[in-house]
């Protein structure tokens, strides 16, 4: 801005109107035309002034403008379950999709001629009665189980809003996890909103708990319930829809997405339990999260977990630290399977732990 003398200083000259648009001067003396120039002045100086203000709000408002659009790509969704999305997916089984919202799990409602199973209730009561309404949309038995692929909270606190009717299935293993490790991930802590999905949500107490396997005759359609330990968590059970061949696989098999690894997790657990789940032979897979899938995932994952076994075993022969193999499988399976979201660091440490 130009510096502008402030004694004498007239009022600004209106915006549009100067020294140009008054009549001629009579008389042009070297007073009058100084005069003339020190308004011209005052007028260019406050022209100036007002530009630059305005420039200063139009900063401010683009700089308000992409605060807002950063809180609202790092501020997650609310984990709720979606209504009327149900969709239908062989003669028996019906799935609420997750709409990839994190803290949302892929729902499965199992319909028989005398019974119905839901797999996994989402995040606390309001989660829970969502499910109970699209459940009430395919069914109308009065025989209603439930159970859950893991202990994680929105797969199994949703549960504390079924009615005490309902009959809730536990392997041993996840019970376990339960008693240990109590309600994990915490996401109260996350969001108010995630706060107020958990009030009052609590574990449902198991009316029948299994060690390896169970199988529930719904009427007409034959469902076992399946306790693989070792990998995302000890207690991970698997869900197959016979006849259907559906196969909801918790977090055990995925589609595009990392292995979930945990510091109890291990490599050879996890491949013998893609083992086991081919031996299924399943031609739709329900993963807990993201996108359903043919059998071919579980050929598609194990291929990964080889890889990476195999890789990490080379750099250790190589000398390399625990750290440096995390961050060098990290950064070159992420080149690897560039449209996977997550990443392989927690396997790798698993793997290596594993090799000799």
């Amino acid at each position: 801005l130009r510096a502008v003398p402030l004694t004498g200083l007239r009022p600004p000259l209106p915006l549009g109107e100067g020294f140009l648009d008054r009549p001629p001067l009579q008389k042009r003396d070297s007073h009058s035309f100084k005069d003339i120039q020190y308004s011209y002045s005052a007028l260019e100086s406050e022209r100036n002034f007002r530009e630059d203000c305005s420039m200063q709000i139009i900063n401010n408002r683009l700089l308000m403008a992409g605060v807002v659009l950063l809180l609202q790509q790092t501020t997650p969704p609310t984990p709720l379950i979606r209504e009327n999305v149900t969709v239908k997916i062989s003669e028996h089984v019906y799935v609420i999709p997750d709409g990839n919202v994190g803290g949302v799990p892929n729902v499965g409602i199992i319909v028989g001629s005398k019974g119905t199973l839901v797999v996994d209730t989402g995040l606390g009561p309001r989660n829970g009665q969502t499910v109970l309404r699209e459940v009430g949309k395919v069914s109308s038995n009065a025989e209603l189980y439930v159970v859950a692929t893991h202990f994680h909270s929105e797969h199994t606190l949703g549960e504390s809003a079924f009615p005490a009717s309902a009959k809730v299935i536990r392997a041993r293993a996840l019970q376990q996890d339960i008693d240990e490790f109590g309600i994990q991930p915490n996401f109260a802590t996350r969001s108010a909103a995630n706060a107020e999905l958990m009030k009052d949500a609590v574990f449902r107490r198991a009316d029948e708990i299994f060690d390896k396997e169970k199988t529930l005759d719904l009427g007409g359609v034959r469902v076992r319930l399946l306790s693989y330990g070792g990998t995302h968590t000890n207690g991970d059970t698997l869900i197959f829809v016979e006849g259907d061949n559906v196969l909801f696989a918790g977090d055990v098999i995925m589609n595009r997405r990392f292995l979930a690894f945990s510091a109890n997790s291990s490599v050879q657990a996890w491949l013998r339990s893609l083992e086991e789940s081919a031996r299924l032979r399943p031609a739709r897979i329900v993963p807990s999260h993201g996108e359903m899938g043919d059998g071919s995932l579980i050929e598609t994952d194990r291929n990964y977990l080889q890889i990476l076994q195999s890789r990490v075993r080379d750099l250790k022969r190589e000398g390399k630290t625990l750290e440096q193999i995390a961050d060098t499988v990290t950064t070159e399976f992420r080149a690897k399977y560039p449209d996977w979201t997550g990443n392989a660091g927690a396997a790798a440490r698993s793997a290596y732990n594993e090799t000799n």
